[in-house]
């Protein structure tokens, strides 16, 4: 089974259900017709008796997945297109499945995980990274915020960490995820052949445990990156719920650490990076991940639409020239009402999980 292009491959080895992400040129970055081949992997995966285990990989040696198709979805907001209500919907959806998902799933992270990849792994029952693992949600540097159910897993993670991480969009090293609550264990990317025929070779009937135990048999056993160790100052600078009373405590503190973090969100988008704050609180409230997706997808609903992603898109991605100018341009000048569109229900179009 693949799509027609073969930007997806299905097939089981022995137990395994494999599903490779086969895009390696563009670092495995997601269609949507690529998603929908994932769903229909899962269907198909879930009603095969033969099948113990999921595998999710990526082709090539620079990560599993380095998010959705931006320069596609950059296109369809120039037009006036439906291609970002289409692939968000299709997409949240997958990450609410794979989060319910009945059979155990591996997600094996290595290299660059970033935006939809961490929707691909972030919600899978297991989640391996490796020595090579960058993990990131960069999503305020495209005038965006951290989607997929980002602000459920960040909100979860330790103190103010998710709140640094998704406001900064910095990257996180295998240890640092699994600190973060994005991970589970670190295995050596060495070792990956060896642990791959491992998995294929699980039993047709296995439970989380099992697979569990099989992973902590290859793993490192590493729980805490170099991230960890700030742990007491960032729940120190992060731990407010305005924008404007954070970048206040980075310039009283004055370290290097906090000179280097207000210059990165310098470089953010002001309104991505106050909605995703607002995100990120109300997630800690949220009582499920299908909460936060619900809230995420009408947030994402208002950004494609508006110039900060066209413009975040075209500085990062489509000109390269790194030099995006925001609308507004100071973190001051992001009025309630213009954050409040984000937060609108939508009526008939809103997301809806059977």
């Amino acid at each position: 089974m693949a799509t027609a292009q073969c930007d997806l491959i299905v097939g089981r080895e022995g137990s395994a259900g494999i599903i490779r992400l086969n895009r390696p040129k563009a670092i495995n970055a997601m269609t949507l017709e690529m998603s929908i081949g994932i769903d229909a992997a899962l269907d198909l995966f879930e009603a095969d008796p033969a099948v113990g285990v999921i595998v999710l990989e990526g082709a090539g040696e620079r990560g599993v997945c380095a998010g959705g198709d931006i320069r596609g979805l950059w296109e369809s907001s120039r037009e006036g297109g439906d291609l970002g209500a289409r692939f968000w919907r299709q997409e949240y959806i997958m990450n609410a499945g794979i989060a319910k998902y009945p059979k155990p799933y591996v997600a094996f992270m290595d290299g660059l995980v970033m935006g939809g990849g961490v929707g691909l792994s972030g919600h899978a029952s297991h989640r391996v990274v490796t020595d090579r693992t960058k993990l990131a949600m960069p999503e305020v540097g495209l005038g965006f915020f951290p989607g997929v159910g980002g602000t459920w897993l960040l909100s979860r993670s330790p103190g103010e960490i998710g709140t640094y991480f998704g406001l900064t969009g910095q990257t996180m090293s295998g240890p640092d995820a699994i600190h973060a609550k994005f991970a589970d264990a670190v295995v050596p990317a060495a070792k990956w052949p060896e642990f791959r025929e491992a998995l294929t070779k699980v039993r047709p009937v296995t439970t989380a445990a099992d697979v569990s135990k099989l992973i902590n048999g290859f793993a490192t056993g590493d729980a805490a990156g170099p991230v960890a160790a700030k742990q007491a100052m960032i729940d120190a600078l992060f731990g407010f719920d305005r924008l404007e009373d954070i970048v206040a405590a980075l310039k009283r503190d004055g370290s290097d650490f906090a000179i280097a973090t207000l210059k990165t969100l310098g470089e953010k988008s002001p309104r991505g990076m106050v909605v995703t704050l607002k995100l990120l609180r109300l997630a800690r409230k949220a009582a499920s991940l299908e909460e936060c997706l619900v809230r995420e997808y009408r947030a994402a609903l208002e950004a494609f639409r508006s110039d900060d992603f066209r413009e975040g898109v075209r500085a990062a991605v489509i000109d390269k020239d790194r030099n995006p100018k925001w609308s507004p341009p100071r973190i001051e000048d992001v009025t309630p009402a213009m954050v409040a569109p984000y937060f609108a229900e939508i009526g008939a179009d809103e997301l809806k999980f059977s």
